[in-house]
């Protein structure tokens, strides 16, 4: 768990932050405290959190706690840990040549790598975009499997 970031654990807590941020990146993580995948993504999290001040704000979600369940099943959090991005309440998409636009799946390999994201994303919202194309070369990128319940 990071102490210098802010947790989240209830849905009226992440309304507010949603709607409350603006012309700035919200990054929102999706996990547990206890999870070892996301006190790795945790740690590079806080370490990059003063250098992206400007144009994001960062915060932790524990998807342990009932009451965010909503949001759980709204963006389909099955893998942890999931990073959501907004740019004044809009949700913000990343094509990183995954399955999935609406999320990124497991941790940063680089403090760096997390800044180009955070940065390509403010720079695509600000230009109007609701989708950006992920800076980062494709061996940086988790690669994971979806499976597909009930169709």
């Amino acid at each position: 768990m990071s102490y210098v970031l802010t947790t989240l654990t209830k849905k009226k807590e992440i309304d507010s932050i949603i709607r409350d941020t603006i012309d700035k990146v919200l990054v929102l993580r999706f996990g547990r405290a206890s999870d070892a995948g996301c006190l790795h993504l945790d740690d590079l999290l806080s370490k990059s959190a003063r250098e992206v001040s400007k144009f994001a704000t960062i915060a932790l979600v524990d998807i342990d706690s009932e009451d965010v369940q909503v949001y759980i099943k709204y963006f389909d959090i099955s893998l942890i840990p999931s990073t959501i991005f907004f740019f004044n309440a809009h949700h913000m998409k990343m094509d990183s040549g995954t399955a999935d636009h609406t999320k990124w799946i497991g941790a940063f390999h680089t403090k760096q790598d997390f800044i180009d994201v955070v940065e390509a994303i403010f720079r695509g919202a600000m230009k109007g975009k609701m989708i950006v194309n992920c800076p980062l070369p494709q061996e940086r990128i988790p690669k994971y499997q979806l499976l597909y319940k009930d169709l």
